[in-house]
């Protein structure tokens, strides 16, 4: 019996280097064993390109002139049930069913409607020997924000914040001072390249005048995202200079101009983070961060619409006192050192 689990570990690897690329389509992976030999491995790279399994076979093609018949007699393991549907791209298990593959072993289902059994229905009537649930959990964590839009008609949430040792989030008096190190920043701007959108509101934007880029890493910005009741924020502030795909959300005025776009709420003081995420589902945004201020956060944890939180806790104790940082009723998952600061990551269950 092939260690199934072992190849499958694999493709976990190769479907992880697709984060921030594919969106909103799902993180897979692939690869092809024949005779206890890998010959084709595989990923979907980017949105609206190949999926996992085409690259592995068109990765063992490039290797073997005889792949056509190793095929045949290969086992193929991929981290997502196959799609069986035209989208983007031709269904991946029509291209299984062509070269007549002896074996498909996923991980998962996919829980896309047009999919959701109906791949691997489609390779068994076709004589495919299928084999299911290996690392089936490990898949499902790996693609948490895929899983979420699909199941919930949202954006992954992931909340993110520092504090001092004494736990406050800022002083009381508008001021901008850093509670983490360099490191800290650094793990922070990758994050922002994997997520699809980043979000902050009114006082985070007047007072810290941030960026939300990833210009301490490589890899593409996050959407930005702005609450702003009233469209009070002055327009000289970095969000609104257009380099990046801004959205607004107000009780005033929806107003699209290139890159800033304005989405007027009704009843915007009535279950605003709802709203909000609903609005980013609707425009296929699949993950969000969001990383303050202090309001916005506690809005996000009282309406239980999160899902993962990364804390960073630094050593100082800059006031006696202050705004206290949000608290969640959840057990740590993980702690960590980055530098002299503790990341602690949370997971709503």
């Amino acid at each position: 019996m092939p260690n199934h689990e072992i190849y499958m570990r694999r493709c976990l690897e190769l479907a992880e280097l697709g984060q921030g690329a594919v969106s909103p389509n799902p993180m897979v992976g692939a690869l092809i064993v024949h005779d206890g030999q890998i010959i084709g491995e595989g990923w979907h790279r980017k949105y609206g390109e190949a999926h996992a399994e085409p690259n592995a076979i068109a990765d063992a093609f490039t290797h073997y002139p005889d792949a056509a018949d190793l095929l045949k007699e290969s086992t193929i393991y991929v981290t997502l049930e196959p799609c069986s549907h035209q989208g983007k791209t031709p269904p991946c298990a029509d291209l299984l069913v062509q070269h007549q593959v002896k074996r498909v072993v996923v991980a998962c289902r996919d829980p896309y409607e047009q999919v959701n059994g109906r791949g691997i229905a489609k390779l068994r009537e076709a004589g495919i020997e299928v084999v299911e649930g290996v690392l089936e959990k490990e898949a499902k964590f790996l693609n948490r924000r895929f899983f979420t839009r699909v199941q919930k008609q949202r954006p992954y949430v992931i909340l993110k914040w520092a504090e001092t040792a004494n736990g406050y989030f800022a002083p009381k008096d508008p001021s901008k001072q850093w509670i983490t190190g360099f490191g800290a920043k650094v793990l922070n701007h990758r994050w922002r390249s994997e997520e699809d959108a980043i979000l902050v509101g009114t006082n985070t934007a007047l007072i810290d005048n941030p960026r939300l880029d990833v210009r301490h890493w490589f890899g593409k910005n996050p959407k930005r995202v702005v609450i702003d009741k009233a469209l009070s924020l002055p327009q000289h502030l970095h969000l609104f200079d257009q380099q990046i795909d801004t959205l607004v959300f107000n009780a005033i005025k929806t107003d699209w101009q290139d890159n800033l776009k304005l989405i007027a709420l009704e009843n915007f003081d009535w279950y605003l983070p709802q709203n909000i995420l609903y609005q980013l589902h609707l425009m296929d945004i699949q993950s969000l961060i969001v990383e303050g201020g202090a309001k916005t956060l506690q809005r996000f944890i009282a309406a239980d619409l999160w899902d993962e939180a990364r804390v960073f806790c630094g050593q100082t104790t800059y006031w006696q006192a202050g705004l206290e940082a949000p608290r969640l009723q959840a057990v740590p998952k993980l702690r960590q050192n980055i530098g002299d600061d503790l990341l602690t990551i949370y997971f709503n269950k």
